[in-house]
């Protein structure tokens, strides 16, 4: 249990207040088999109940009473054969006791709630799942086909609402996972020389998550290729001369995740081409951080990042035309394909599983069908103590570039015999995770990993000295 009692007490009375009838049922995970039952991944609580409960023992799930105030922790006390293999853990009624929670129950306790709830015509709220496991699990509690289990708006809606704004608690964990990605990315800038290969990189830095007993808060992108968003490392060597870019993070014991990107020299210097380029993205980086506060809409910071890429794009020849007209027709995503930046947390794509239009948006901004700007995971109107991404990109894909000048696309804002010259650049991606103060924003992390040209190219010179 990462936080005190009191705090998971309080979670769970404002979750009861704003859904404020039926029944809520919050399904932990269960164990996942890699190959075969007895080889699992590491075990992974879903968030949610985490966030509510507290406890990351397997085959739990957590119900609470809008009506009555009545709360269960559900799930079963493991066996001799468990303990033989695993050691004694809690009992359930210990963890409920821990975590504030009145009563325990076997799971099969759990049916009997639902079917008493539903009996007396009450709904029962769900979360939707993304597990086949829960998805059976829950098909079989509401008597649904597992695949169509509808999820509760309301109990959506009220999950974001709280676990969007983060406390004092959590960005203590956020940062701490921040710490370790200083520790990873300034490793990957250390290691980018000619030789080594994208898959060591990447397992090096792993391993520096593990070290602290965590793991990485999503699969690591380490990829001389830039120009591919999820470029997973390959036993490819790094060559002299090309860029590698590094998406990773670390996620805490406590399941707080950070999120960052650098895109560093293989050989410690950066082409004037490249400079150039790396230049404009660590602009729009800062402009972001500028522009980001409470009461602006994270979509409109978006697109003015995409104003000030787009007119510096055409000082270097590969843009052209009247910069408003061009970012209003998207042709600005020739180059940037994905949005701004996503709410992090306990998730490092915080609660996307909750439906994005519900996490990144709000009443009075919705999701775009414009190519570029559909990718743009939160562009809702932001918030003291929300904690999201500043990363923009500059890319250069060449079937991407081929369909769009075959077809035209926009093709009175963009250059396309000097963007052909680029066909061999890759992609430039920086990233860091922004806390949303009182009327401003901070970078979260209390070592800022390198991020301008000029301090890469010293960095790594200091390395090698």
């Amino acid at each position: 249990m990462l936080f005190a009692k009191e705090v998971y007490v309080e979670r769970r009375a404002l979750l009861r207040e704003r859904v404020g009838h039926g029944l809520i049922v919050l399904m932990g995970n269960n164990d996942s088999p890699m190959n075969y039952p007895a080889n699992g991944y590491k075990f992974r609580q879903d968030s949610s109940f985490l966030y509510f409960f507290g406890q990351h023992r397997d085959g739990l799930a957590g119900v609470i009473d809008c009506d009555s105030g009545q709360e269960w922790l559900i799930g079963n006390d493991i066996d001799i054969d468990d303990i033989i293999w695993y050691g004694t853990v809690q009992s359930v009624s210990e963890m409920a006791h821990e975590v504030g929670v009145a009563q325990s129950l076997p799971m099969s306790a759990l049916t009997e709630l639902v079917a008493a709830a539903q009996k007396a015509g009450r709904k029962v709220h769900v979360l939707p799942p993304y597990r086949y496991d829960i998805k059976i699990q829950l098909g079989d509690l509401l008597g649904e086909h597992p695949l169509q289990v509808k999820a509760s708006q309301e109990l959506i809606d009220a999950v974001v609402a709280l676990r969007s704004v983060k406390s004092g608690e959590e960005i203590r964990e956020i940062e701490a996972a921040c710490a370790i990605g200083y520790q990873m990315h300034t490793t990957a800038i250390r290691l980018c020389r000619p030789g080594l290969s994208e898959q060591y990189i990447a397992g090096v830095i792993g391993g520096i998550a593990s070290s602290y007993g965590c793991i990485t808060s999503f699969p690591s992108i380490v990829t001389q290729h830039g120009e591919v968003m999820h470029g997973y490392p390959s036993p490819a060597p790094l060559q002299e001369g090309r860029l590698l870019l590094v998406d990773a993070g670390a996620e805490t014991n406590g399941n707080y995740c950070s999120d960052h990107t650098r895109t560093s020299p293989i050989g410690g210097r950066y082409t004037q081409r490249q400079r150039e380029i790396h230049d404009i993205v660590a602009d729009c980086h800062d402009l972001a951080i500028q522009l980001s506060k409470p009461g602006v809409k994270y979509k409109d910071v978006h697109l003015d990042v995409c104003r000030l890429m787009t007119s510096r794009l055409k000082e270097l020849g590969l843009m052209r035309g009247d910069t408003e007209e061009a970012v209003q027709a998207g042709a600005h995503a020739l180059f940037l394909p994905h949005g701004l930046g996503h709410m992090m947390g306990m998730d490092v794509h915080d609660m996307e599983g909750l439906g994005q239009a519900n996490v990144g948006y709000d009443s009075e901004t919705r999701p775009s069908s414009q190519f570029g700007l559909a990718s743009l995971r939160m562009g809702r109107t932001l918030q003291k103590g929300f904690v999201v991404t500043d990363e923009p990109g500059i890319y250069f894909i060449p079937a991407l570039i081929d369909l769009w000048k075959r077809d035209k696309i926009c093709e009175e804002f963009l250059c396309f015999d000097k963007i052909e010259t680029y066909k061999d650049f890759g992609g430039i991606r920086i990233e860091d995770d922004i806390l949303i103060t009182d009327d401003g924003c901070q970078v979260l992390g209390e070592e800022r990993i390198p991020y301008r040209a000029a301090e890469i190219e010293e960095f790594i010179a200091q390395q090698n000295d």
